[in-house]
């Protein structure tokens, strides 16, 4: 039996909030600062390119819930849907992006109101609703492997709400486009978080 790419990440990110959860509650408070865990709506501009140099921008959002539970380190996973009318390649033709992520994200808090992360995250990435070559035709979608890596910057507001002042990720996926099958885009993002303690 063969189990796809988005059941994979989707089972290890499971685990990972599992194991968080687990090692959280069994951790003795006094020995560890206090975990966290934080869910942000962000905005997500993205640049990105088709062929050669043809590059556009796509419009989106994203969900991101974070678990810090070791001083600086947590987990974070992220699901995020990008669109845009027209790739730039040929007139009328759109995408659509959607990618689901995990991976391990490490935050130095600069006092009580600035924190600094970066983050690495691998999941999947779906193209819909476009034009992707294969062998004796084409396909309107394309799922693929993606790769982010990069930080971002959080201002804490007031109780228990923070700005993503920031955010930035080069994404890497690899849907068909008829030369190399790589792309190389940036994301970028800005939103708001909410804490739970």
């Amino acid at each position: 039996m063969r189990i796809s790419i988005r059941a994979k990440v989707l089972l290890v990110g499971a685990c990972m909030m599992a194991g968080l959860a687990a090692w959280g509650q069994d951790q003795d408070s006094t020995k560890q600062t206090k975990g966290s865990l934080e869910i942000a709506l962000a905005y997500n501009p993205l640049l990105s390119n088709v062929v050669g140099n043809n590059s556009f921008w796509m419009q989106g959002g994203s969900v991101q819930i974070h678990g810090r539970f070791w001083r600086g380190m947590g987990v974070v996973a992220d699901v995020s849907g990008l669109h845009t009318a027209n790739t730039g390649s040929s007139p009328g033709i759109g995408l659509d992006l959607v990618t689901a992520t995990f991976g391990p994200r490490y935050t130095w808090s600069l006092g009580d109101r600035y924190a600094v992360y970066g983050q690495v995250l691998a999941g999947e990435a779906n193209g819909l609703h476009s034009i992707f070559p294969a062998a004796g035709g084409a396909n309107d979608s394309a799922d693929s492997l993606a790769l982010y890596a990069g930080g971002g910057v959080n201002v804490h507001l007031k109780n228990r709400l923070a700005l993503r002042a920031i955010e930035a990720n080069w994404l890497r996926t690899q849907m068909p486009n008829a030369t190399t099958n790589v792309q190389n885009n940036l994301r970028l993002g800005a939103g708001l978080i909410y804490t739970f303690k």
